[in-house]
């Protein structure tokens, strides 16, 4: 598979040379900042180590986090949330093949919704609105991917039961953190009472990780102008 580039205009062996970041955002609409959680992670060989974690993330926290990252290292980052959507409504290219793709490993089909469904498009509008808040940023431009945490955990062995059900049941994100942990994720059990945004957002972490290192499982090439993100698991 191609090897992903993002807006650093280099590859991912490049960046696996220099000190890099990693971030999951986990996001909820404009008006809801307090279900949706950042978290941030430093890049090592193998291994993502947890920094920091801020939870209610609304967009001045975002922009403040991430103007203090830029200004350290390289940053890949994976969005919950859509990032375009299709002209006419509907699905996007990629939305019905990941649809059938998360059917065949047991999830649920519906949690891949159309971007301008009704209960999606407030989602689909902080989405644009956090990417375009991060395309500003100097001295160095986030990498984005769009990512699905759900499917990113699923499409990569994690328990499907557990998936389907972590947003409901503290036992399913506890196995969840403890698979992550096993896949590469340092210090993401040590949270007590996690709660299914920090579970979420540590998976959109994981995506993008993946997906910077060209290991992505699933994968729809950003096609701009309409589409100018990778959506990717």
């Amino acid at each position: 598979m191609r090897e992903p580039k993002g807006k650093f205009g280099m590859g991912s062996k490049r960046l696996s040379t220099i000190a890099w970041q990693v971030v999951g955002i986990d996001l909820a609409g404009p008006a809801n900042a307090r279900d949706s959680v950042m978290v941030q992670f430093h890049a090592h060989d193998h291994t993502l180590q947890l920094g920091e974690v801020h939870p209610h993330a609304d967009d001045r926290c975002i922009w403040e986090r991430f103007c203090v990252w830029t200004a350290e290292s390289a940053i890949v980052v994976g969005l919950d949330a859509p990032l375009s959507y299709q002209g006419g409504g509907g699905d996007r290219p990629g939305d019905a093949r990941l649809r059938q793709a998360i059917r065949s490993v047991g999830l649920l089909p519906g949690s891949v919704m159309p971007p301008t469904l009704h209960r999606m498009v407030y989602l689909t509008l902080r989405g644009l609105g956090v990417a375009r808040l991060l395309q500003t940023l100097t001295p160095r431009v986030p990498a984005i991917v769009e990512v699905h945490p759900g499917a990113a955990l699923a499409l990569r062995g994690a328990p499907p039961e557990a998936v389907r059900t972590f947003k409901h049941q503290s036992q399913s994100r506890r196995e969840l953190l403890r698979w992550l942990e096993g896949q590469g994720l340092r210090e993401v059990t040590r949270r007590r009472a996690p709660s299914d945004h920090f579970v979420a957002a540590c998976a959109a972490a994981f995506a993008a990780w993946k997906w910077q290192q060209g290991q992505a499982v699933w994968r729809e090439p950003a096609n701009p102008p309409f589409h100018p993100f990778d959506y990717a698991c």
